[in-house]
């Protein structure tokens, strides 16, 4: 009698795990840049693939997390990683998929010590975007940034954004924030990274939303060419 065995995905946990840890680190050392984790995604299932790929690439048996009570996305992680579940104030990793759950989570999220700054919380948000409501556009300072950056984000990027600062963490502790939008694009801003200004804009039309990435400003794409800035992360999704 032989015993045939169904891989749940064909994510494979060296090579891909290796090519998405890439990505998401040049998002971290080029804060605003988008990077793409559609191709790792696909080869994975469950209610959200994207963090799944960032689960897989980030998470290992020593590691925690935690999902927000978001039980499906916990058993899939917890059976694909062999992480452990934790509260949000000893996580590791912490996945947000809801607004609501942003202000708890930052609030409590591990912020490191001043000797371990990176035994810190990297915190995962989705980034829905809602063309009805207002959007801001908020210059960053601070290291993997050689000259002012200025971009326009989505209301979650902007409220997760003000909830970090309002923290007033002690340099060099902080939390690293990763956004991932709906098909997949994902952007970084990590914990030395702030906020200079901030200018909010009312709702945008579709011919506007068309305007903006066909013909950037040159003070847009500071450092980056247009396929590589956070406008993509937050036009590129289907809108709720």
């Amino acid at each position: 009698m032989s015993i045939t065995f169904a891989k749940k995905h064909d994510f494979d946990e060296v090579f891909d795990s290796l090519k998405v840890f890439r990505l998401i680190l040049e998002a971290l050392s080029h804060p605003t840049r988008v990077v793409s984790l559609q191709a790792y995604a696909e080869k994975l299932s469950g209610s959200n693939p994207y963090f799944m790929a960032v689960a897989m690439t980030l998470l290992d048996n020593e590691l925690c997390f935690n999902t927000c009570e978001d039980r499906q996305l916990s058993d899939e992680i917890a059976s694909l990683t062999h992480a452990r579940r934790a509260p949000v104030e000893e996580a590791d990793l912490i996945f947000i998929s809801r607004a609501e759950d942003l202000k708890d989570v930052i609030e409590n999220a591990k912020d490191g010590t001043l000797i371990d700054p990176h035994k810190s919380a990297t915190v995962v948000v989705r980034n829905v975007v809602n063309e009805h409501a207002p959007h801001c556009w908020l210059s960053f300072i601070g290291p993997g940034i050689s000259t002012n950056i200025t971009t326009l984000v989505s209301e979650v990027v902007r409220d997760t954004l003000a909830l970090r600062d309002a923290q007033c963490y002690e340099y060099p502790q902080g939390i690293d924030l990763l956004f991932i939008s709906d098909v997949g694009d994902l952007f970084a801003i990590p914990r030395l990274v702030h906020i200079e200004q901030a200018t909010c804009v009312p709702h945008l039309s579709p011919a506007s939303k068309k305007n903006l990435y066909s013909y950037p400003s040159p003070q847009f794409f500071v450092d980056y060419p247009p396929q590589n800035h956070g406008l993509r992360a937050l036009f590129a999704q289907e809108t709720v």
